[in-house]
């Protein structure tokens, strides 16, 4: 029998003023697992990362049919469980490096303050932990930095921080919201590389917020697609990428330039068209406005398909349609 996911969301709605940011999103997460959630800017891909962590605005509406952590139902959760959860069992990086630390307090009393929080026991305990999560993230001179104000360290150094403080209580799960974005190539390379060790070393699940399918390809073992509030396809990380079956997925697919089969000045593939504004009573398929293979049953329904073990997608293109006919 296989061991159930340490997180499981089903039905995941989040409204704001009636808009429909997140519209009936369905993963699972497994222990030990990366999953990403990708998609283009707006898609509700961060709005879904908040939702996880209990941390929406007060003017989000969520609903979920299920929105469980190793089997603990959160929806019922008050604020002090889930403040208690957070931190904790469950940690995030968010996106802005440059904006996530307190300018006021010293790195050092910062990463304290979480381990304090949760775990009890002396200040001097909290800062030997974290100077030893400080050198395990690779950052030279750990006493040094416990010590220093987040102004003083580059973009890459605050990065690395937020990773050393997200770990300081041992957490099962790590929320990634895209955290490479306001970071040079070079830097980007090297968190990714600490994130990909860090979850092999400490047996971490991820869930991974990016909109890089490089990243993705990189680091996921199960990937979500995800098209104007809804997952729209669910794979193995391996089988996504070779065998791409909604259409959406495809045209992200086709965006991305391959050495050695894009020639120097040949345009990169596009999808056409603009995000529809999602209201209260939108139906059917979102990307049908975009989509070469729309029908007029896209307008009223959007079947689940299954194209095998672990791979679905929501489209009316059933699972024997072939790349030639996508060409």
């Amino acid at each position: 029998m296989s061991e159930p996911p340490l997180l499981r969301v089903r039905d995941l709605k989040i409204t704001f003023g009636g808009l429909g940011a997140v519209r009936g999103t369905d993963f699972d997460i497994l222990r030990g697992e990366t999953h990403c959630l990708v998609g283009e800017s707006g898609c509700g891909k961060s709005v879904t990362a908040l939702a996880v962590m209990g941390l929406l605005p007060r003017n989000a509406v969520r609903t979920a049919a299920e929105l469980s952590f190793d089997g603990q139902d959160m929806r019922s959760m008050r604020e002090r469980e889930l403040s208690e959860l957070r931190g904790d069992r469950m940690a995030m990086i968010f996106q802005e490096p440059m904006t996530s630390l307190n300018p006021a307090y010293t790195v050092g009393s910062q990463m304290a303050e979480v381990f304090t929080r949760h775990r009890g026991g002396t200040r001097q305990a909290a800062l030997e932990r974290a100077e030893n999560l400080l050198a395990k993230v690779r950052i030279t001179s750990p006493g040094l930095r416990l010590g220093q104000y987040p102004h003083q360290l580059s973009g890459g150094l605050r990065q690395r921080v937020m990773i050393a403080m997200a770990l300081m209580c041992d957490p099962e799960l790590l929320v990634a919201d895209e955290p490479t974005t306001a970071l040079d190539v070079t830097v980007q390379a090297q968190i990714l590389r600490l994130l990909a060790d860090l979850q092999q070393e400490l047996k971490l699940s991820v869930l991974l917020i990016t909109h890089d399918l490089g990243i993705v390809a990189r680091v996921a073992h199960r990937v979500s697609v995800m098209y104007a509030g809804k997952v729209v396809e669910s794979a193995s990380a391996a089988d996504l990428f070779a065998r791409p079956m909604h259409p959406y997925t495809r045209g992200l697919l086709s965006c991305i330039p391959v050495p050695g089969k894009v020639k120097r000045d040949q345009n990169l593939g596009a999808i056409p068209g603009v995000v529809p504004r999602i209201g209260a009573d939108f139906a059917g398929c979102a990307f049908r406005d975009r989509c070469g293979h729309a029908v007029p049953a896209c307008a009223r329904d959007v079947p689940d398909q299954d194209a095998g073990i672990g791979h679905h997608y929501a489209c009316q293109l059933p699972p024997g349609w072939t790349a030639s006919r996508a060409a």
